[in-house]
């Protein structure tokens, strides 16, 4: 199997034609271009969390979302979650303590309680960046990134919909979901957005078919580990793209064995990766 082009920015330029800004450019209308699977395809790369590996950037955080998409394509997977008083936030620890200069849990929070908090990275130094809100990280987002939202039990599928709507966001943002019935709740809510599922075996694309979740709107999470090659041609033939998460065992294979083994992952089908390894991926997958 032939190794795939790298993520292409405004669908015709190169990725290391390197400019200020490297950001990806979805087309009005033409977002099924972008999350549909196409035979040679280039490969694109989810950073988790939308970062936070890095010193001084945070997860869930727009100044690391414009960090990364300044250097190479990114799609950014983050999290939603909600204060005491509705407000829709970036976090994906139901409690402050790790990731901020809080402490206690977000749901107990109001918004403007969140206000004198600062950020932390994953290494626990402190920077200067705020809990950012959904609207604020859809709308920074338009023309640089494409989202993919993983919504956390506090928040509603209807709200973050809603949201999206509101945003205009429907062009460069993919739910996350979970389960059959929240993958039909969502379709439901917009037959026109994309849904990321869970398809690790026939039997879950079997169980999302019959309860009517259009081929055409599904991205499928293959897992982190590295499904049978005969999934992948399965899910390729009815166009549905997909995601491998390298995040956790496979990014540390890759930390141990090097950086090449990505590579392998998306000649064996990948079409795009999870990973806190966005900077290191993106390097072999040039080369």
């Amino acid at each position: 199997m032939t190794c795939k082009p790298f993520l292409v920015v405004a669908l015709s330029v190169s990725l290391f034609a390197c400019s200020p800004k490297t950001y990806i450019k979805i087309p009005a209308g033409k977002a099924d271009d972008f999350f549909r699977y196409k035979p040679g395809q280039p490969t694109k790369i989810q950073v988790h969390r939308g970062g936070g590996d890095l010193k001084g950037y945070p997860e869930n955080c727009i100044e690391s979302f414009a960090y990364l998409a300044k250097q190479l394509p990114v799609v950014i997977e983050c999290d939603i979650d909600l204060t005491k008083d509705s407000v829709m936030v970036m976090m994906h620890d139901a409690s402050l303590d790790r990731t901020t200069t809080g402490t206690g849990k977000l749901i107990d929070k109001t918004y403007a309680e969140l206000s004198p908090y600062r950020l932390e990275d994953n290494l626990g130094n402190v920077t200067p960046y705020k809990i950012p809100t959904l609207e604020e990280i859809l709308r920074w987002g338009k023309n640089k990134v494409v989202f993919a939202l993983d919504v956390k039990r506090n928040v509603s599928f209807a709200k973050v919909v809603d949201m999206i709507h509101k945003t205009g966001a429907g062009i460069y943002a993919t739910v996350i979901t979970y389960t059959v019935p929240d993958a039909v709740k969502v379709n439901q809510l917009d037959p026109n957005l994309m849904i990321s599922v869970t398809i690790r075996n026939h039997a879950e694309y079997d169980r999302l078919h019959e309860a009517g979740v259009p081929d055409n709107r599904m991205m499928a999470f293959v897992g982190i580990k590295e499904p049978e090659p005969e999934l992948y041609k399965f899910l390729h033939e009815k166009g549905i793209l997909c995601t491998l998460g390298t995040l956790g065992n496979l990014d540390k294979q890759a930390d141990a064995k090097g950086y090449q083994v990505y590579k392998a992952f998306v000649d064996h089908g990948a079409d795009m990766m999870s990973t806190d390894r966005p900077l290191e991926m993106a390097k072999v997958l040039h080369k």
